[in-house]
């Protein structure tokens, strides 16, 4: 019996924060369109400092441009992916955070240059 007490992690390894729920849209700072992976990523501040500390991409069904030259985008209802507290999650399911998302990658930052690689006067364009 003694033995499988060694094998357990010392430091409660296995627990992690849940994913919050996804964020009221006052938070939101910014959004994109994903061309290459068909994502509508919405981009929230949960602190209220304006960095990007939650992100989701929804998969985008239809992309149109309105009367007035504006995009308009037909997303599902649910994120397909969740970016937060350093781990990005996967929901195959697109039914909102209940408990069934999967840690797709740990240890990973939200790369916002990917989507706004330049700046104009040391301030971000």
């Amino acid at each position: 019996m003694t033995s499988l007490l060694f094998l357990l992690p010392v430091s409660g390894g296995w627990t992690k924060e849940p994913l919050p729920l996804e964020p009221d849209l006052a938070t939101r700072i910014d959004e994109h369109y994903d061309h290459e992976a068909r994502l509508f990523l919405m981009l929230y501040s949960l602190n209220g400092n304006g960095q990007v500390d939650y992100v989701t991409g929804r998969l985008v069904q239809e992309y149109a441009r309105s009367n007035y030259g504006n995009p308009v985008y037909q997303t599902e209802a649910y994120p397909l992916f969740y970016w937060w507290n350093h781990t990005m999650y996967n929901d195959p399911e697109q039914d909102g955070v209940n408990g069934n998302e999967r840690v797709y990658q740990e240890n990973v930052e939200f790369d916002i240059s990917r989507y706004k690689p330049c700046s104009f006067n040391g301030q971000p364009c």
